[in-house]
């Protein structure tokens, strides 16, 4: 309650807070996997990332800075539940389209940034530090096509979009421009090989080695195979 009452009510809510500090997820690209020490934490501001999704963690970063409490930072790469969103296109075309090129992503599952945080957040010396957090390895959006087609048996390709084509179908989907903008300043981060970083930050923190893709997407299997979300059930 001491962090919540410091931090006051606009941003306490967002981070999880005990009486050991407070802990603050940053998404990518608010950090240069490549570069560890160039992150936004302790109230410094990361040069070279111009992906517009990291101002505002940035004046979150000076924020927590400013309060004078303990923070650690997880900074985790894409997540792979981020995946689902090719779900329709791989039930129904057996394709995964992405403006990525050959860049390669260290895809964490939620579950493995979920288990570091409850750590940090029940045990002592993570002070002010900062956790990069990745799965096993780093993937180019074919090797998961590859993946997507091993597991799930059926064979599912990579389509490499333009930026105008992948900008066209999300408008169309009914994403706002703003956002849309956004997410195109983020695949050309992933081109550029931004997110190119395996760590070991979770099994240091955890014991256990985070969750290869491939058990991901078999627990995950209904979410790609199954009836659109939108699908209304069958009547008996």
């Amino acid at each position: 309650m001491r962090a919540r009452e410091r931090l006051g009510p606009v941003i306490a809510h967002p981070y999880g807070a005990s009486e050991i500090g407070l802990v603050s997820v940053l998404t990518p690209p608010e950090h240069d996997l490549a570069y560890p020490d160039r992150f936004t934490c302790a109230g410094r501001v990361l040069p070279g990332v111009e992906v517009r999704f990291v101002l505002s963690h940035r004046d979150v970063a000076l924020h927590l800075d400013a309060t004078g409490l303990p923070v650690t930072y997880l900074a985790p790469s894409l997540y792979m539940e981020t995946l689902l969103e090719a779900a329709g296109t791989i039930r129904e075309e057996g394709v995964i389209r992405a403006p990525a090129g050959r860049g390669r992503v260290g895809f964490v599952a939620a579950r493995d940034v979920a288990a570091v945080a409850a750590r940090v957040l029940t045990s002592r010396g993570h002070e002010d530090a900062t956790y990069v957090l990745t799965g096993p390895e780093a993937l180019s959006y074919a090797d998961v096509a590859e993946r997507v087609s091993e597991v799930f048996a059926r064979q599912v390709d990579y389509e490499n979009q333009t930026a105008s084509r992948a900008r066209k179908a999300m408008l169309d989907s009914g994403l706002d421009r703003w956002a849309a903008e956004g997410r195109l300043e983020l695949f050309e981060w992933i081109r550029q090989g931004g997110a190119d970083t395996v760590t070991t930050a979770v099994r240091e923190v955890t014991g256990d080695d985070p969750r290869p893709i491939q058990d991901w997407l078999a627990h995950a299997r209904d979410g790609f195979t199954g009836p659109p979300p939108d699908t209304p059930p069958p009547p008996f």
